[in-house]
This record gives structure tokens, C-alpha cells and sequence, in this order.
């Protein structure tokens, strides 16, 4: 399983470029994350999924990217939430990342539990469960929900995120 992946791909320091996704809720590759993995995954330096992507078959199919780390989410198959972590925290080049799908967090708003389940010492924590993009900053770390890229969305969402200085960029996903 790629969850304790290096801090990127040979030849460069930090990742120039981090896609978050987040609650695609597909059981095996769709169309549409083909077609996301196709334009905006395969380019990335690194690649994170913040839980709910439900099935096996699907996580396989992302787990082709060199860089992909994922955690479990409340809808995952029982046998892949089993395997996943619920938290993941990692280094992709200088940067801190802590990575929760967010469900069993107590707080309002998830973002600040989110922020306070991880504690200090992170520039970047990605989450989803809401299904709404999201980027507040607390103190200096970056808060991100990419929003989902479900089939159930009438706007699917996936957030692009640049370094050297941070910055994000949300995307909305065509049919």
C-alpha cells in the first residue's frame, strides 16, 4: 500500500504542485476520474485523497500515481478502511502535511477541529467529508476541503495546490 511514500519525485526539492481530492465515492474508476487523473493527477508532483473513495478498484486505479497518499473515509469499504489510515502525517519537500477525512471530529467549524486535532507544527492539512471546497488559515497553517469529486455533485471540486509561496487553486470538474 503507497501511504509512506517519499517526499517526492527525484530531481526536485519540494513539490511544485499538490492535487487534493476528496469523497469521489467511486468503486471503480468512472469516467470522470479518468478524466480528472488524465488532466490534473497524472502532472502533479503529489497526488492526496481525503477519504470516501469507497472502493478498491478505485483507489487502485490512483494508486498508479508515484506520489498518491490517501486516508480511510466514513464510506470506504469496510476492507479498505481497514488497510487505510485514518490520519497520515508526511513531508513532501519542505512542507508538513497532515491529510483526515474529518468525520468524527467534534467541532464547528470542521476546519478549526481538523486544525486542532493536528495541533501546531504543519504548513498544510487537507481534508474532506463536507463535500464544500474550503481554505482558511489558522495562524500559518492552510486549512483545505478540495470539496468531492462525487457523481452525486452538481459541482465536483479538487484543489490544486502551489508552492514556493503556497497558494490554492480550486477547480471545478466538467461532466
Amino acid at each position: 500500500m503507497k501511504n509512506q511514500l517519499p517526499a517526492g519525485r527525484p530531481g526536485f526539492e519540494a513539490p511544485v504542485r499538490i492535487a487534493v481530492i476528496s469523497d469521489t465515492h467511486a468503486h471503480e474508476p468512472t469516467p470522470r476520474l479518468e478524466a480528472v487523473y488524465a488532466t490534473y493527477l497524472m502532472g502533479a508532483d503529489a497526488v492526496l485523497h481525503c477519504g470516501d473513495m469507497t472502493g478498491r478498484s478505485a483507489w487502485s486505479y490512483l494508486c498508479q500515481h508515484p506520489n498518491f497518499h490517501a486516508v480511510a473515509g466514513n464510506m470506504d469499504d469496510w476492507a479498505m478502511a481497514r488497510d487505510l489510515p485514518p490520519r497520515l502525517s508526511l513531508r513532501l519537500g519542505d512542507l508538513t502535511v497532515g491529510l483526515v477525512h474529518g468525520n468524527g471530529l467534534s467541532g464547528r467549524p470542521l476546519s478549526r477541529a481538523v486544525a486542532e486535532s493536528f495541533g501546531p507544527g504543519y504548513d498544510l492539512l487537507c481534508f474532506g467529508h463536507t463535500h464544500h471546497a474550503e481554505h482558511v488559515i489558522y495562524g500559518s497553517t492552510h486549512v483545505v476541503n478540495p470539496g468531492a469529486l462525487s457523481r452525486y455533485e452538481s459541482t465536483p471540486t479538487l484543489a490544486l495546490i502551489h508552492t514556493s509561496p503556497l497558494r490554492v487553486e480550486f477547480v471545478r470538474v466538467a461532466e
